[in-house]
């Protein structure tokens, strides 16, 4: 109970909002698909997808019954991790289903990203934009970072003091 005259904080009123219209299990929804990969672990993640939660099940679409058979081995520890994220029990219990996942565009590698700039680069300078785009998680980001990167690092510089001629 709120002793008189304090105030809540906006998150604080929405979760209670959430949990007392039944929500949270639509915001762990859509937060596992957001996060799913960071979750997971990024092999699991690339043959797996929440698919949706119901009276605290998760059901989960599975590439293939292989990987079913894997990750009934695995349930005690998804469970523990998914537990883990809200410090509650939103989900009781996991539910296995082989289906068709979404194809994912396959992303280039780093260097060829990298290689796609005007100008070419060196490998010194490969090697820097890598060195700092490594600890990026979000694939699809980090190149897109690197990319911006290298075309930075590549144009040339006015000289000090001056402005560039084109």
């Amino acid at each position: 109970m709120h002793r008189p005259g304090s105030i809540d904080s906006v998150s604080t009123v929405l979760e209670g909002l959430a949990r007392r219209l039944g929500l949270d299990s639509k915001m762990l929804e859509n937060r596992l698909r957001q996060n799913w990969g960071a979750i997971v672990g990024e092999p699991i993640a690339s043959n797996t997808r929440p698919d949706h939660i119901r009276y605290k099940k998760l059901y989960l679409i599975v590439r293939n019954s292989v990987w079913l058979h894997q990750l009934t081995f695995l349930k005690p520890t998804l469970l523990q991790k998914l537990n883990g994220l809200d410090g509650g029990e939103l989900v009781t219990d996991i539910v296995f289903r082989v289906g068709e996942l979404p194809i994912a565009s396959p992303l280039p590698a780093l260097s060829e990203t990298l290689g796609a700039t005007d100008s070419p680069m060196s490998d010194a300078l490969l090697a820097e934009v890598s060195a700092h785009v490594t600890a990026i998680q979000d694939p699809l980001l980090r190149d897109q970072l690197a990319q911006l990167m290298a075309q930075a690092l590549s144009r040339p510089r006015a000289p000090m003091g001056g402005s560039a001629v084109p």
